[in-house]
């Protein structure tokens, strides 16, 4: 039994001490008798003590004695970050034993995430022995981040180790060399695309392709033996020189050799028969490849990269991708034509083999690499490289998508004042819907006026001319973003044509900078000191999720429980995770609400359905009817939320189909220091239906009115109140809707 497979999943517990001055290999600084730097894993029956009487060198050892069985063991262990360069690290101690027996004694060593380990389980010391020097050497890779070592005891007996050592290829610690970094590009590509070429634009659709097969398949490049990136430079000079598919596949045959040969995989699965995505690899065999360079792709596929990847991980616990090691070169000048390729690239293949909405978009993302390259080489300035990121982006259809960072020349073109109201869409309407400030100047403007064109344009001709720039789910929410930057401007006023009650006028309107709105939207928005919660006329319970807290859970259960009914307003993003807490109060019985698919880093471009998550039943249910409102405003937690809740007795949603959002997110850094997201996880309903992009579909579907903003009325709540009455009126059934 390998007893240091356990040590990774608790390995953070461990102490990390790495200063060459403070090193304490020889457990010769102790405070309150303890070893500055050590710690320990294992059966905690095992008793450990830093012995001042017993030592090899210095003047203390640590000794482990235990009476344990053969599955039983505690080791002692130091890790140090594997901030350095080498190929081998060798371990050296010494070791003393007494009575060792059901097991054995040893040092280990062990490289992480998943490089290497030794814990002498083939060289098992056992019995009783003076001391004696042993040394571990395990070769290592530039993906290495933390190295762990120490003393092992498994089963019984009682042992003393002491005098650690550290070698880098036959060198002390301190004089490691420096850990290898690919440099070779940092100052540019030095990359010129010219697309006017004959099969250019084809070739390097298929490189792409190929670039980020390898990325995530093969065994050499998921380990991080190498600079990726750098790589698709290293290739790409030759490449575009090739005359003929012949020579173009004979490059790329070269190239996969020398990433070193690839063994057979005994842990592979094939493919899970009832993955809700499976990775699209027709074109390996259903293209124009050569036989030789389709069969190396394929026994790349059968024998891929297994276990801990260095470019990409799931977090633990949820299953969202995690991509790491990605350079975001956010120093570098505006990006090259080689880095502008890397960026599609990148983005491409991330979308292609972790993200598990890719089969509902509204273009097919397999034609997507081929469209997008061109408008990135020809991208002239950074203004239109980020509009070409932002344009792929938003093919993906996802409202947590978006670009941030870079130079941001978009928001520069935006602008950064405001005028000092708020303005939504509604009934297909631009319309003011509220002031951030009451005491700034009106302009003759009110809630409820109707804003047809900006700076003379239509309303309709800017929200088409934007139309592909905005990442959105669905039209609602594409609407709702749009109008947040509709007013933007770069001058100290705007021009707007308002209609009110068929009356058309031209107004010029004051804009305040941004930081001057943040101040406005904070009074606009305050409610710190405002209950989450609170009893409206008719007996019936009004909670927000805007600014609630854990702690009002329990108050509400007790406060609202005799109500006619509560109202749970979600047209927001909820301040604290109250699904479970506040969703058992709503049902009677353990119900399931959702279930999730996950990506697999052992099978890229597979997604598995999860099990269906419960909402429990605890203590006794709320006997009234429950009305949670929704809106375009309501997404990702607000979206779990509420799914959450609709699997209550008597609840029913009304609004309007909310941003299709759902899932945890997974960041994407991109060249030039853009940053992007994604929705990271499939969230579906226990039947198997589909949240992202549809939303949580109102039961009753109900939308505010000019009319009522003119009035001032929330016709939602006014419609709330009518459906808890009415339900008053009549019998009750379980699941009522």
């Amino acid at each position: 039994m390998n007893k240091l497979n356990f040590t990774f999943s608790i390995f953070f517990l461990c102490n990390s001490v790495y200063a060459q001055d403070s090193l304490n290999f020889d457990f010769e600084i102790l405070k309150d008798k303890q070893a500055i730097g050590w710690s320990s894993i294992g059966n905690e029956d095992y008793n450990i003590v830093y012995d001042t009487t017993i030592s090899q060198n210095g003047t203390a050892s640590a000794s482990l004695e235990g009476n344990g069985k053969l599955e039983e063991y505690k080791a002692l262990t130091y890790s140090i970050p594997a901030d350095f360069g080498g190929k081998k690290i060798k371990l050296t101690g010494y070791l003393k034993t007494e009575n060792v027996t059901e097991g054995w004694a040893g040092l280990w060593m062990r490289i992480d995430p998943d490089v290497s380990l030794d814990d002498m389980a083939s060289r098992k010391v056992q019995g009783t022995n003076d001391w004696k020097k042993y040394e571990i050497e395990l070769e290592t890779n530039r993906r290495a981040t933390t190295i762990s070592f120490g003393g092992l005891l498994v089963g019984t007996g009682k042992i003393w180790v002491d005098n650690f050592n550290i070698t880098v290829d036959g060198k002390p610690l301190h004089q490691a060399p420096e850990k290898e970094f690919d440099k070779e590009f940092d100052k540019g590509s030095n990359i010129t695309i010219d697309l006017s070429q004959k099969n250019q634009l084809e070739n390097l659709t298929l490189l792409g392709r190929i670039w980020g097969f390898l990325k995530y398949y093969h065994p050499e490049v998921g380990d991080g033996n190498f600079n990726w990136d750098y790589e698709l430079f290293r290739i790409l000079p030759d490449y575009q020189k090739a005359k003929s598919n012949a020579d173009r596949d004979k490059i790329l045959s070269n190239w996969i050799d020398n990433l070193g040969a690839v063994k057979i995989c005994k842990k592979c699965k094939a493919l899970d028969e009832n993955a809700a995505l499976k990775p699209n690899l027709t074109w390996i065999t259903d293209g124009n490849l050569s036989k030789k360079l389709s069969d190396k792709l394929q026994f790349i596929t059968q024998n891929r990269h297994q276990g801990n990847h260095y470019y990409i991980d799931m977090i633990r616990g949820v299953g969202n991708p995690e991509f790491k090691n990605e350079n975001s070169y956010a120093d570098m000048p505006y990006p090259d034509d080689g880095f502008k390729l890397l960026s599609v690239y990148k983005y491409w293949n991330m979308i292609n083999y972790f993200y598990p909405y890719k089969h509902i978009m509204d273009k097919d993302w397999n034609n997507s690499l081929k469209e997008n390259i061109p408008p990135f080489i020809n991208a002239k300035n950074e203004l239109e490289y980020e509009l070409a990121a932002l344009k792929m982006i938003a093919d993906i259809k996802d409202t947590h998508a978006n670009l941030w960072g870079g130079k941001n020349k978009i928001n520069e073109i935006l602008g950064d004042n405001y005028p000092n109201f708020h303005v939504s869409f509604i009934e297909n309407k631009l319309a003011i819907d509220n002031f951030y400030n009451e005491d700034s100047p009106k302009n003759g403007l009110k809630t409820g006026d109707i804003i047809t064109r900006i700076n003379g344009k239509k309303i309709e001709d800017i929200v088409r001319d934007n139309h592909d720039f905005y990442p959105a789910s669905n039209q609602p929410t594409r609407l709702r973003d749009i109008s947040f930057n509709l007013l933007r401007t770069t001058s100290n006023s705007l021009d707007i044509e308002v209609e009110n009650n068929g009356i058309k006028l031209i107004k010029t309107i004051p804009v305040y900078n941004k930081k001057d709105i943040k101040d406005f939207y904070k009074k606009y928005t305050k409610e710190e000191n405002i209950s989450s919660y609170r009893l409206l006329e008719n007996n019936i319970g009004y909670v927000s999720l805007k600014n609630i807290k854990d702690e009002d859970v329990d108050k509400i259960k007790k406060e609202l429980k005799d109500t006619k009914g509560i109202i749970v307003d979600i047209r927001n993003y909820p301040s604290a995770s109250i699904s479970f807490t506040l969703g058992s109060f709503f049902t009677s019985s353990k119900t399931p609400f959702v279930k999730f698919t996950t990506g697999n880093i052992d099978y890229p471009g597979e997604f598995t359905m999860g099990d269906n998550l419960y909402i429990p039943s605890k203590g006794k249910t709320y006997q009234g009817k429950v009305i949670v409102l929704v809106n375009e405003k309501s997404q990702s937690a607000a979206e779990y939320t509420a799914m959450a809740f609709r699997a209550g007795d008597n609840v029913s949603i009304i609004g309007s189909t909310t941003a299709g959002a759902d899932g945890n997110v997974s960041t994407i850094y991109l060249p030039g220091g853009l940053r992007t997201m994604i929705s990271g996880i499939g969230v579906y309903y226990p039947d198997g239906t589909e949240t992202q992009r549809l939303g949580i579909v109102p039961d009753i579907e109900i939308k505010p009115t000019i009319k009522g903003l003119q009035e001032g009325r929330d016709e939602l709540i006014e419609k709330a109140i009518e459906i808890i009455n009415q339900y008053n009126l009549t019998p009750k059934n379980t699941k009522d809707k």
